[in-house]
């Protein structure tokens, strides 16, 4: 007996409906230390990244997407758990959640799917705990490692691939494919010979982290097919003064792009702030699954799948420090407009890995912008908002968007300033924010800290 021809259409229709319905493939790529700024698609000019400007063709591109802390471990930690450093327990960097905090993967892995990791996704031993069905945690062969592992694998349900480069962390490659004499530089840089050379070292692992990326997504498109959302990102800003470390744009806004062919509206810019902590209830929402209410982050799918221009009114960053190079804790509220920035402890200078231990191919350009500091006043006044900060700092970013000009004091501000100001100090009281010193930081009063203090207190520590 033949199958009537409304039951046909109705199997058929099914058929199509369920396979519509398929969990997609998930990729999260990371970059480590990239800064926004520093690619095509977001207006950079020297560098080449062909990859990340064809994903931004093909997917969605955040103009205003920002981390929950500019250094690798709260970063990360704050990505993979939803909640802000305070609240999850990463707060100065190499430190990690607290043994009660969810990893928000686990919810992917309740709904089906199997995560395989590579190379640096959380930060150390967090890999550890995040319970991925794979990981390879090595740096070489980035490409070769993902292939050769996913062509012995038989894909017979959803997979999360979540892929962490090294590059553009320092140290810098030392066979750059750039002129250093063709590179460009901030303003708020030193123009040197010696600045020139680590840009060029910069632009060529931003380069190399490309080509590797594009490797991958066009062997990943090839073996999971078009139901792919694929997510890139980086975990803060680039290792250069003013970046990494700081809660100025530089540090903080970070490029994110994602495309799901079908589902995201191609080439799209979106002005709508997200935070770190909203990736992942994101991809739990659009994967329908379990999604915690007491998490900081919240799902932005609506931006993704419906183009809604707004998400987050404001953004809340905090850094805590790092070790003993980087003793300074800061904190800040950013709408799409204004920043307001509170050093938390500005009778201490602000230092990094880079001015104290000027490695070279990361920080040893150092030594030729004190030299011009002894001639050059705009230098010298360069290097000093470097270590010394006011206790408060406020920006007009439609009009400075380089954060060169702190207007706190400025009259036509006063309101904007007072109410960032409560606000950032009512969120700081929710998070259980406890502002603390995690080492003996370096007094103004005293001599600038230099590497001959880094050793002094290594030695002093190992004598104890």
């Amino acid at each position: 007996m033949k199958t009537p021809l409304l039951v046909l259409t109705f199997l058929y229709a099914f058929a199509a409906f369920g396979q519509d319905q398929k969990l997609p493939h998930i990729i999260i790529y990371l970059a480590d230390d990239l800064g926004v700024k520093d690619a095509g698609i977001y207006g950079a000019a020297v560098v080449r990244t062909p990859n990340i400007d064809a994903l931004g063709k093909e997917g969605m591109v955040f103009e205003n997407a920002f981390v929950a802390s500019p250094s690798c471990a709260p970063s990360r930690a704050a990505l993979l758990t939803g909640l802000m450093p305070a609240k999850n327990g990463a707060e100065n960097n190499h430190t990690y959640p607290k043994s009660d905090v969810d990893i928000l993967t686990r919810n992917l892995q309740q709904k089906g799917y199997k995560i395989f990791a590579f190379g640096k996704v959380a930060h150390g031993k967090m890999n550890n705990a995040c319970g991925f069905n794979y990981y390879n945690k090595s740096q070489v062969n980035l490409a070769n490692n993902v292939k050769e592992f996913l062509n012995q694998q038989e894909i017979d349900g959803p997979v999360c691939l979540m892929i962490g480069d090294r590059r553009p962390h320092v140290l810098w490659t030392e066979k750059y494919s750039y002129d250093p004499k063709e590179v460009d530089l901030p303003p708020n840089f030193i123009e040197t010979e010696e600045t020139r050379n680590h840009r060029a070292r910069y632009y060529s692992d931003v380069t190399g982290f490309d080509s590797t990326m594009g490797e991958i997504m066009k062997f990943t498109a090839d073996l999971l097919g078009s139901n792919t959302l694929f997510l890139f990102s980086s975990d803060h800003g680039a290792q250069w003064p003013f970046g990494k470390w700081n809660l100025y744009d530089a540090g903080i806004r970070t490029p994110l792009i994602v495309k799901w062919k079908d589902k995201i509206k191609a080439g799209f810019r979106t002005s709508a702030m997200v935070s770190w902590v909203d990736i992942l209830p994101t991809i739990l929402d659009i994967t329908k699954s379990k999604i915690p209410d007491h998490i900081d982050g919240k799902s932005f799918a609506n931006v993704l799948l419906n183009n809604k221009p707004d998400f987050r009114e404001v953004i809340y960053t905090t850094h805590s420090g790092d070790g003993i190079f980087n003793v300074y804790p800061i904190r800040s509220i950013r709408t799409k407009r204004y920043k307001y920035i509170r050093n938390l402890y500005p009778e201490n200078y602000h230092t990094n890995h880079s001015d104290l231990l000027r490695k070279n191919g990361a920080g040893a350009y150092w030594n030729s912008w004190d030299q011009q500091a002894k001639t050059n006043s705009t230098a010298a006044s360069i290097i000093r908002k470097y270590y010394q900060r006011p206790p408060e700092e406020f920006f007009d970013l439609e009009n400075d968007p380089d954060e060169r000009a702190n207007l706190i004091s400025n009259p036509a501000y006063q309101k904007d300033i007072e109410w960032m100001k409560n606000a950032l100090m009512e969120w700081m009281k929710k998070q259980g924010d406890s502002q603390t010193l995690f080492h003996s930081p370096y007094l103004l009063s005293k001599p600038k800290p230099n590497k001959h203090t880094i050793d002094s207190l290594k030695n002093l520590k190992q004598s104890n």
